[in-house]
């Protein structure tokens, strides 16, 4: 900015000075031939001032007025110099075409009218070329280059500004995932907990050992999968450890049958390949939040899970009957099924869920490939 203040600054002087002398004389003849106006000695209370108008119209940016002043210098002095200037400063700056091509053509009449008179269109053509089409010319291109360059630079800056947006919506709607994990998690095994414990009161004291071993396995795994949650939020990383898939699931279901739920499982792999971790976390989770609610809602019910892993989805149902003693004091927060909707909706699937015709409950997903 401060190089292209003292660049106008000395352009602006160097037109002021040329304006008010004319130009020394030099755009007065043509050999010994005076092409001038007016046959006249321009006095200086004249010639200076139009002469510092003319740079301070150039130094304001009035490209308009500095265009009028120097046709005028060109009619009253022969001062060419401020008519170059100011066709490629009008021409820089202005946004229309129509408009640059008007001023050339007035410049071009009051410039060649002289010359033609004395010298004819072989005189004209090349001063006319000189004086008012190439700098003109040459102020589109330059100030086409800047708009193109500005263009192109604020494009940038607006898809760095948009990337930056979406890396941050992308670790937002992560976090958020994440924190849905936190509560399938807390969910699934407290559940467990609380069930061990209520076969523990239940027992009296008849395999305690291997019960409050069960207790203690399923908190500290509990604490391990919200530790390495809890880090990511806190430090926007990606876990270490591989999230759960469909070769988890047969652990899952032991977790429940270890409880006393009665679950039977069915993978039926039509694909051969494993499928992507997207998915078979998506399906991990939906079985995992499906099992709980049986746990909260049915209690002993008899449930099945049946999985269909074919080339183009991933079909999934969680069945249960009719449930007869349901475990008091598990944790309900009614968001689990919400969650589990939107992030199989997140991956282009489809969630059902609903009661069936015989009282018990079915879940239902299928999670494209």
């Amino acid at each position: 900015m401060r190089r292209r203040t003292v660049l106008d600054a000395v352009l602006a002087v160097v037109v002021a000075a040329s304006t008010a002398s004319g130009d020394l004389g030099g755009g007065r003849s043509i050999g010994d031939r005076d092409i001038a106006a007016f046959d006249w000695t321009p006095p200086l209370w004249f010639a200076v001032p139009l002469g510092l108008l003319a740079g301070a119209a150039l130094w304001w940016r009035r490209n308009r007025a500095l265009l009028a002043l120097a046709l005028v210098a060109w009619v009253t002095l022969a001062a060419f110099v401020a008519v170059i200037v100011a066709l490629y400063t009008f021409a820089e700056r202005t946004r229309s075409r129509r408009a640059a091509a008007a001023a050339v053509a007035v410049a071009a009449a009051l410039v060649g009218m002289p010359i033609w008179r004395l010298g004819g269109l072989d005189a004209t053509a090349p001063l006319i070329a000189a004086i008012c089409l190439a700098p003109a010319l040459l102020g589109l291109y330059t100030g086409t280059r800047r708009d193109l360059i500005a263009g192109m630079r604020e494009r940038a800056e607006r898809a760095e500004r948009e990337q930056h947006e979406r890396v941050l919506r992308a670790r937002s709607d992560e976090r958020a995932q994440i924190a849905q994990d936190m509560h399938d998690v807390v969910t699934h095994r407290v559940s467990l907990m609380v069930l061990h414990a209520t076969a523990l009161e239940a027992s009296e004291g008849r395999d305690a050992l291997a019960i409050g071993r069960r207790i203690g396995t399923i908190g500290r795994e509990a604490l391990e999968e919200l530790r390495s949650l809890v880090q990511v939020l806190r430090a926007g990383d990606a876990p270490l450890a591989p999230q759960p898939g469909l070769a988890d699931l047969a652990g899952l279901v032991e977790e429940s049958r270890r409880t006393g739920m009665r679950v039977t499982l069915t993978v039926v792999d039509e694909a051969g390949t494993p499928p992507p971790a997207l998915a078979g976390h998506a399906v991990y989770r939906v079985v995992q939040e499906a099992l709980t609610n049986v746990r909260k809602h049915a209690g002993d019910a008899d449930s099945t899970v049946v999985v269909r892993h074919a080339p183009d989805a991933l079909h999934l149902s969680v069945t249960n009957g009719r449930g007869r003693a349901p475990v008091p004091g598990l944790p309900s927060g009614g968001h689990g099924l919400l969650g589990i909707a939107e992030r199989v909706r997140l991956l282009g699937g489809d969630l059902t869920a609903g009661p069936t015709g015989d009282g018990g409950y079915r879940v239902s997903a299928e999670v494209p490939l």
